[in-house]
């Protein structure tokens, strides 16, 4: 489960502005419902200074309401909301400098036994660019004398799983011939 951001300091805030049980701000803060009690109490030797948790997107307050009608509710903290959540993020592969020579080998693989497969399915699954791939195809790559055909598997750049679901997922439709 998520706490919210500055967790004490969300609970004071609750604590202060809310009508919500200690068991229930216990909870959705991550602290013990002593803790609670003790900061309701101010028995800490230090004065914490509450934090909104509505101004800083992490409640609403319908879900305040809601939990305050019901003590046996509990609050439920919004997801982030961040570029990558609105528009997907961009799942890109880090291949080390040891094995970044063995790409072509791995794509021009991919070519020889699987020619059917789609350039942006190749570059999602090896992690590399349409160019290099044509490049590979055409045999125009500056070191196309020195590729050897090899599986990305084995190479690294993919899982067995990935690369089974790719082929199934291109496989030439076979229709059942009836006699």
């Amino acid at each position: 489960m998520t706490i919210p951001l500055m967790p004490k300091a969300t609970a004071a805030w609750l604590i202060e502005n809310t009508a919500l049980t200690f068991e229930q701000i216990s909870k959705f803060c991550g602290i013990h419902i002593l803790e609670i009690q003790s900061l309701a109490d101010n028995e800490n030797s230090v004065r914490i200074v509450g934090f909104d948790p509505i101004a800083s997107s992490q409640l609403t307050l319908d879900e305040i309401h809601r939990c305050e009608k019901n003590s046996k509710e509990h609050l439920v903290i919004r997801p982030a909301i961040s570029a990558d959540s609105v528009l997907g993020k961009k799942k890109s592969r880090y291949t080390p400098l040891s094995k970044r020579q063995d790409r072509p080998d791995a794509i021009a693989w991919m070519i020889k036994f699987y020619p059917d497969i789609p350039e942006i399915a190749l570059t999602r699954l090896l992690g590399t660019t349409k160019p290099m791939i044509r490049s590979i195809k055409t045999k125009t790559h500056w070191n196309t004398p020195q590729i050897k055909p090899r599986n990305p598997v084995q190479l690294g750049f993919c899982s067995q799983g990935e690369l089974d679901a790719l082929i199934t997922a291109y496989a030439p439709k076979v229709t059942a011939v009836v006699s």
